[in-house]
Formats: structure tokens, C-alpha cells, sequence
């Protein structure tokens, strides 16, 4: 009687680059549309709206490298220390580990003869990957990197940037700002959409999450442009 092969897809290895590219295209469409927008409703010509796009694309970009950068590192050096810090116990006190890590097994609902075995086993074979794993819920799989994390963050940032320019260049001036909104909140369904997809979530609900809030950011820098500019004219 044959066995049937089983295999199965898990999305959690993407979390540490998935995260920045959502983040960052998310960012690049809304921030930069809101600043066209905001820009447009204020009543500037195109060559302005189109200068003061590009230059929040350029800074946004770097802001979002830097950004992620400091922020996974920061979240990498704490991990290194506590890293560093079991090393250290388990080569001082690796019987009070031992029994550190079999009450967490039988916290988990194994017997506590069984969950000392289990213990001994995992120590015997890989002590500081299984306290990382088991007790600091530190593993290879979701370990951010905050290389790839920057340099995701600020190219997906300015592939999000891109689109309000290009819909703003083409667009009659007039109405530039309803049509890079209307867009921009379509992209953004979409851009939901796809992300929420890749982690194995509700694409609906992810669209509708990510819209709802490009949508308000545009309409509040709308309205900011709108009195600034009425008052200057």
C-alpha cells in the first residue's frame, strides 16, 4: 500500500522581505499621490506638482531605506544579545536550561518524562539553536535583514512613487488631482490585493485595509492644499 506524499507551501519565510515591500510600495503610492494631490488642489501648474512629486519620490526613498535599516538592526542587535546572553547560560548553568526547556515542552502539553526527553534530545543534537528557537522565539525563518529589508523598502517605494507621477504627467492639468486619486486608490486595491495574497491572507479584506487609508491621507492633504491655496490666491 503506497503512502501518499503530502507537501505544503507556508508563507512565513517571506515575512522579513514581505513586510518591506508592502510597506514601501504602499508608501510610495500614497505619500507621493498625497503630495501631488495636495500640490494640485492648491492650484500649481504641472511643472510644479510634477518637481514636488519627484522630490518626495527621492526623499521618501532614502527615508525608507534609513528607516528600515536603523529598525531591523535595532531589532537585530537585541537578538544578538540575547543570543550571547543564552551562550553564556548554557555554558554556566546548562542543567537549569535543561530544565527550562523541558517546562516549556510541558507548558506545550507534553508529559513531563516525555518532555525531558525531548529536551535532552534537542540539547544533545543543537542547545542554542533549540533555547533561540523554543525559549527566544528567534528563528532563521522570520530573521529580518536590514539590507534586504532597506533596499526592498526604498526600491518598492519608488516603483509605488512612480505611478501619481506618471498618471500626474499625463493627466490634463485641471484635473490632475481627482484622476491621480482615482487611480492611486485603484493601485492600491491592487497593491492589498497582491500583498495579502502573497501571505497567505484575505485579499479583500487587504485591499480594503490599504485603501481606506490612502484614501484618507489623500482627501486630509486635499484639503490642506485647498485652504493654503485659497488663501494665497
Amino acid at each position: 500500500m503506497s503512502r501518499l506524499s503530502h507537501s505544503e507551501t507556508h508563507m512565513v519565510h517571506r515575512i522579513g522581505w514581505l513586510r518591506a515591500a508592502v510597506l514601501g510600495a504602499n508608501d510610495g503610492l500614497v505619500s507621493t499621490a498625497s503630495l501631488v494631490v495636495g500640490v494640485a488642489a492648491a492650484g500649481s501648474g504641472r511643472p510644479e506638482i510634477l518637481i514636488a512629486g519627484l522630490a518626495g519620490l527621492v526623499a521618501g526613498a532614502m527615508s525608507m531605506a534609513a528607516g528600515e535599516y536603523v529598525s531591523v538592526s535595532s531589532q537585530t542587535d537585541a537578538e544578538q544579545a540575547d543570543i550571547a546572553r543564552e551562550t553564556k547560560e548554557l555554558k554556566e548553568t546548562p542543567e537549569a536550561e535543561l530544565n527550562e526547556l523541558t517546562n516549556i515542552y510541558v507548558q506545550r502539553g507534553l508529559d513531563e518524562e516525555l518532555a525531558r526527553q525531548v529536551a535532552v534530545q534537542l540539547t544533545e543534537k543543537d542547545a542554542l539553536g533549540t533555547h533561540s528557537r523554543d525559549e527566544l522565539g528567534i528563528s532563521d525563518t522570520v530573521t529580518a535583514h536590514p539590507v534586504q529589508a532597506a533596499l526592498v523598502s526604498a526600491a518598492t517605494f519608488a516603483v509605488g512613487a512612480v505611478i501619481p507621477l506618471i498618471i500626474a504627467s499625463l493627466a490634463p492639468t485641471a484635473q490632475i488631482a481627482i484622476i491621480v486619486a482615482l487611480t492611486t486608490l485603484v493601485a492600491l486595491a491592487v497593491l492589498g490585493g497582491l500583498g495579502a495574497s502573497a501571505g497567505g491572507a484575505g485579499i479583500v479584506k487587504g485591499a480594503i485595509r490599504v485603501t481606506f487609508w490612502g484614501a484618507l491621507a489623500m482627501a486630509a492633504t486635499a484639503a490642506v492644499g485647498m485652504v493654503f491655496g485659497v488663501t494665497a490666491a
